[in-house]
């Protein structure tokens, strides 16, 4: 085998308990799996003798690696499609899977902005022509949070958690008329866990089921981070929809008492599944509404995630502010709710402002 020396990885879980899981190096030869990791680089040296069920996925532009490596699963992402074709040999040699996923797309409403890699739907709706395309894609960008809302000492990640949920910063997704909805195990799951927790029907559901309507246009902010006094995540993902009625019926879903615990969970629940595999329900989910100056509409829940590997409790928090042509959802992964909700509400409050003035700039 021709080594391979493949730069940019992200490793869940970390290598060493409560250790680095960025920025990591793999390098592939005929002994084994090599893994160079931390800003301080520390070098772990696994043999292929103790790793098996190798699976390669593309999503778009992004690659995860997965494996079984002695006693645990782990998982390798990076956001290239660097190094693929070698992968793919390297994995293929060795009796693994190779998969190619669509990408992240848009397809079942305001969900879409939070979990799209894990949840699907049969959608009827077919969009038409859009006014003006480029104004269109300037404005869903535009509706996202970007550094500058938030407080000094907050910078960008693309190895933190939300990674696992939010789609990449910056990929533009455009729906057409042939954009379809996928099936997924999980995200069948997902669903059904959500409109349990609601009360509605998938045929009725504007959110998960097939009621949902597809955005003309989606993107997502960058993941926003901040490491003290306690590591904190936060990213927006914006809809820009054609009509403004498709957005007031969305509304009038979310709107109904509960939604904000039960989208809370059904997030937590795909988090949970794209970082660690696990498919149970985190318990303990609360509705949320950001009481703000800011005059619009907005609905949130907060749960508590016990996520495998990670040393502290957390919660995941998310909100959903609406006007006119777009929702855009905040989430948020935070090491105390209360600690974190006026810096939320304060970000709620931002989003509302931008979409009541128009998302423009």
């Amino acid at each position: 085998m021709t080594p391979l020396h493949s730069e940019g990885w992200t490793v869940r879980p970390s290598v060493t308990p409560a250790g680095p899981t960025s920025p990591v190096t793999l390098v592939v030869d005929d002994e084994g799996l090599t893994q160079i990791v931390g800003i301080h680089p520390e070098t772990f040296e696994t043999p292929w003798a103790v790793v098996s069920d190798l699976r390669l996925t593309r999503r778009g532009r992004r690659l995860t690696l997965e494996a079984h490596v002695g006693d645990r699963d782990v998982r390798w992402r990076r956001h290239d499609l660097d190094d693929f074709e070698e992968w793919r040999e390297i994995v293929l040699a060795r009796g693994g899977l190779v998969r190619r996923r669509p990408p992240r797309v848009g397809v079942v409403a305001v969900a879409a902005a939070v979990i799209l890699a894990s949840l699907g739907g049969v959608l009827a709706t077919v969009l038409g022509g859009r006014v003006n395309p480029t104004v269109e894609r300037r404005d869903a960008t535009n509706a996202n949070l970007t550094l500058a809302d938030l407080p000094a000492g907050w910078g960008t990640t693309v190895g933190g958690y939300l990674a696992y949920l939010v789609p990449p910063a910056g990929e533009v997704v455009t729906s057409t008329p042939s954009t379809i909805a996928g099936t997924d195990v999980v995200g069948e799951a997902v669903a059904a866990l959500f409109q349990r927790c609601l009360g509605v029907s998938n045929a009725a559901d504007r959110v998960f089921g097939e009621a949902g309507q597809l955005p003309d246009y989606q993107v997502s902010s960058a993941v926003f981070h901040v490491a003290t006094p306690y590591e904190t995540e936060v990213a927006t993902t914006s809809q820009y929809y054609r009509s403004t009625s498709m957005v007031t019926r969305d509304v009038a879903e979310m709107s109904r008492p509960g939604f904000g615990a039960c989208f809370a969970q059904a997030n937590a629940t795909a988090l949970l599944y794209n970082y660690a595999s696990d498919t149970t329900p985190p318990t303990g989910a609360q509705s949320w509404t950001p009481a703000t100056y800011a005059r619009g509409w907005a609905r949130g829940g907060v749960v508590p995630v016990d996520l495998p590997g990670v040393e502290g409790a957390y919660s995941l928090a998310v909100a959903v502010v609406a006007s006119g042509h777009y929702e855009v959802t905040l989430t948020a992964l935070v090491p105390s709710w209360p600690a974190a909700q006026p810096l939320l509400t304060r970000l709620v409050g931002t989003l509302k402002s931008r979409l009541a003035g128009g998302a423009a700039a």
